[in-house]
């Protein structure tokens, strides 16, 4: 199947606007970082939690793992069924933290200093988790290597690469690519793809 075919018999699951492909576009914004050296990387939770939290990439690998199946949906137009993903539940993280009642938001951060925001309750869902193997192979830097967050119910920009930092907020604020024009929340079923007002 090519790069903009839409099956009549999957439209159920492809939102409007959206075609789809069997690759996996790469898109971002700035360069691709690459690890020489991955007893420097960590994740940190930190903000509205009562004691800040880091993990070591060491420690992160060996938690324990799931398979998630979902369809990924891009805000600029392209749509991948079947993923099947290999990652870290998000409550086995946040496990290991306490939330202080009054966080709401979290934002998202990832190397190169790039941003996304998500509400609490869509970061915490069941079908939202940390992402370490696509399809039976580890992440390639282009696709977010070593952890990439998985967010599969919003536009894919909100399924942040090279993911760092997991912030906790008392209300949304924009990231990077809501700050220039895409929409906060990013709905496929919704098209909310941009928000210029």
């Amino acid at each position: 199947m090519l790069f903009g075919q839409k099956p009549q018999e999957h439209n159920d699951r492809v939102p409007p606007g959206q075609t789809l492909t069997q690759g996996w576009p790469v898109l971002h914004y700035g360069s691709v970082p690459y690890y020489n050296d991955m007893s420097k990387w960590d994740l940190r939770v930190f903000g509205l939690v009562e004691e800040e939290f880091a993990i070591s990439y060491k420690d992160f690998m060996v938690l324990p793992r799931k398979e998630f199946a979902n369809d990924i949906h891009c805000v600029t137009t392209w749509s991948k069924l079947d993923n099947v993903w290999e990652g870290v539940a998000v409550a086995d993280i946040m496990n290991k933290v306490q939330v202080k009642p009054e966080a709401t938001h979290v934002m998202l951060h990832a190397e190169h200093g790039w941003t996304t925001n998500l509400p609490l309750e869509d970061f915490l869902r069941e079908t939202s988790f940390f992402g370490i193997k696509h399809n039976g192979q580890l992440l390639t830097p282009d696709h977010g290597y070593p952890v990439r967050m998985v967010v599969p119910h919003l536009y894919f920009w909100k399924s942040a690469k090279w993911l760092r930092g997991i912030e906790l907020m008392p209300k949304d604020k924009p990231g990077f690519w809501e700050r220039n024009g895409y929409h906060m929340y990013g709905d496929p079923w919704a098209e909310q793809r941009y928000d210029f007002d």
